[in-house]
């Protein structure tokens, strides 16, 4: 059974920095495993914010380059998303999602898309304030 665990969400000021963490275990194929981060705001849609094959390319919704930074540590067991310069807006339910085997195709559109990723966490809260 997959397992996705989130870790790291607090309240911080507009400027600040925060580590997510997503803990993964129960990925049955250690080739094409792709994790990614989402967000969802108060009252609106789930959106992609950052995602990466693992030991391969990364992928990052405008809004966030330059801000955040997704990594794997060396185990590959654990996804970071660093997330400096914080702003208001970044507010929001942060959930890290996974998927083992080849999505439909390679670029942003595709790994920033909720449909691609069957596995979920329970999210953790972000909240930035002014």
């Amino acid at each position: 059974q997959v397992q996705l665990v989130e870790s790291g969400g607090g309240s911080v000021q507009t400027g600040g920095s925060l580590r997510l963490s997503c803990a993964a275990s129960g990925l049955t194929s250690s080739r094409n495993i792709i994790v990614g981060w989402f967000r969802q705001p108060p009252g609106k849609d789930r959106e992609g914010v950052a995602a990466m094959y693992l030991g391969g390319a990364t992928y990052y919704a405008d809004s966030v380059k330059g801000r955040f930074t997704i990594s794997q540590d060396n185990t590959k067991n654990t996804v970071f998303l660093q997330m400096n310069s914080l702003k208001p807006e970044d507010t929001a339910l942060y959930f890290c999602a996974a998927r083992s085997g080849p999505p439909s195709g390679w670029n942003s559109w595709i790994m920033l898309s909720h449909t691609t990723y069957p596995h979920w966490g329970q999210g953790t809260q972000v909240t930035v304030s002014s």
